[in-house]
């Protein structure tokens, strides 16, 4: 298996009113925003981000992380798993020039509404059904999407993101330590059907054979 590490140490933090979101998170929100259509990306905050927009101060700090860690050069091949609109993709295609990017997100919506220059290279698709080659891309990446999938399908997408890398792979997943922060991640959570403690997750990513490396989203 790979390393525990957080590579998304530079991404912006912003503090997160934990109580104050699960007490609105009623089971009904939770039906809307897992269609991953308008209400989610750019609807009201009730229903997820409240209007999902590009900026540069978001995912450029980060490249470089990715950069480094992978050892990402032009004629590299980078796959995003959940790619929404194509920020990320967009950042990176920038920052390393003759980097190729390639994104898959569930979500029509948000394919029909990426950036105009990652529109050639996004495409709507399940998680657990790369429709890729095995070994395509030399690095995927895939940022708090893996766990909003039911278990099973949860390691089938695993095992495609295991498929379809070269050289390396990324996840992060809503995660907990103690009982305080399984509370915090309960009343936050709008989407995650998946939610384990560190550990069980690492026993997942070993019972799957998923060998690439990982971290947790915790709020």
């Amino acid at each position: 298996m790979g390393a525990e590490i957080d590579l998304l140490a530079n991404y912006p933090r912003t503090k997160r009113n934990v109580e104050e979101r699960g007490q609105t998170k009623t089971e009904e929100v939770r039906v809307i925003a897992r269609r991953f259509e308008k209400e989610f990306f750019d609807g009201s905050r009730d229903t997820g981000y409240g209007g999902f927009s590009y900026h540069p101060r978001f995912w450029q700090p980060v490249v470089p992380t990715f950069q480094s860690h992978f050892g990402l050069k032009a004629g590299d091949s980078v796959l995003d798993v959940g790619c929404a609109k194509g920020f990320m993709l967009h950042d990176m295609a920038e920052l390393i020039p003759g980097l190729t990017v390639k994104g898959i997100d569930i979500s029509d919506y948000a394919i029909e509404n990426a950036l105009p220059d990652m529109k050639p290279h996004v495409q709507a698709g399940n998680a657990a059904k790369l429709p890729f080659p095995d070994k395509s891309f030399d690095v995927v990446i895939c940022i708090n999407t893996v766990h909003n999938l039911e278990r099973e399908l949860c390691g089938v997408a695993l095992r495609e993101i295991e498929r379809v890398a070269r050289r390396g792979a990324f996840v992060t997943v809503d995660a907990y330590r103690n009982d305080d922060q399984r509370q915090r991640m309960e009343a936050w959570n709008l989407t995650a059907l998946t939610m384990m403690h560190v550990d069980e997750w690492k026993a997942f990513f070993a019972s799957v054979g998923y060998t690439g490396d990982y971290y947790w989203f915790i709020p």
